[in-house]
């Protein structure tokens, strides 16, 4: 459907620009799902959408989303389509946008996050701005970690009292990748006030609180891009 008016509303998809884990050597990136499923999601219901990372440039992938089981119909489509593929390679510098053009932002998951974009000055002012106006910020899997030191403009952290979800500390545990990981999303959010609320591993869960749209795991990824993209039609 085409957004009312003649001005295409805009989401910015930012990624990150880390490619390790810190001092682990692991590869990481952007979860390839949590980047492809948002971007035809929110272009096929009529809306631009615009990659940017700290660094611009090509954003890394996080090459084991590459694999199957991990793999699905929308990271199919996107290694097939150079469009898609060219705007990956070719994300814009955050610093160097224009926020105030866009009408809501989604950041895709992925570990890379917890080392650039969590202590982002830029993506966190971001965040702090969108919310105040009320414009959908969409947040997927360790996404939600950004939220740590966001704070409001009466110096309380933006996720008191808010519901929120996100990659669970159980998950990581799963994977066994929580002792490599600069901090714990689930502990640091709580730790701030946020209502914590989580399903089951890898289970699809959406939080909506306010202009803050969170899901918890790669399953939440398209729900909730369907949520954003159905918000902006008003």
């Amino acid at each position: 459907m085409t957004p009312t008016g003649n001005k295409q509303k805009r989401v910015l998809l930012v990624m990150s620009s880390v490619d390790e884990m810190g001092l682990s050597g692991k590869q990481t990136g952007t979860w390839f799902h949590e980047l492809a499923a948002p971007y035809y999601i929110l272009t096929e219901a009529g809306y631009e959408v615009v990659f940017a990372s700290p660094e611009g440039g090509e954003a890394p992938i996080d090459l084991l989303s590459l694999k199957v089981p991990f793999t699905t119909e929308y990271t199919d489509r996107f290694l097939k389509d150079p469009v898609a593929l060219f705007a990956a390679k070719h994300t814009r510098k955050l610093r160097n946008i224009d926020v105030e053009t866009y009408d809501a932002v989604f950041f895709p998951g992925g570990y890379g996050l917890l080392w650039d974009l969590a202590s982002d000055s830029f993506a966190i002012k971001l965040i702090r701005d969108f919310h105040a106006a009320n414009r959908p910020i969409a947040m997927v899997c360790h996404a939600p970690a950004i939220l740590r030191d966001v704070k409001k403009a009466n110096g309380e952290y933006l996720v008191k009292g808010v519901s929120l979800t996100g990659f669970k500390n159980d998950e990581d545990t799963e994977i066994e990748l929580l002792h490599h990981l600069l901090f714990s999303l689930e502990d640091e959010l709580k730790g701030r006030g946020a209502k914590y609320v989580s399903k089951a591993n890898w289970e699809a869960n959406v939080i909506v609180d306010g202009p803050l749209m969170t899901g918890q795991s790669p399953a939440s990824a398209a729900p909730l891009a369907q949520a954003l993209a159905e918000r902006l039609k008003a």
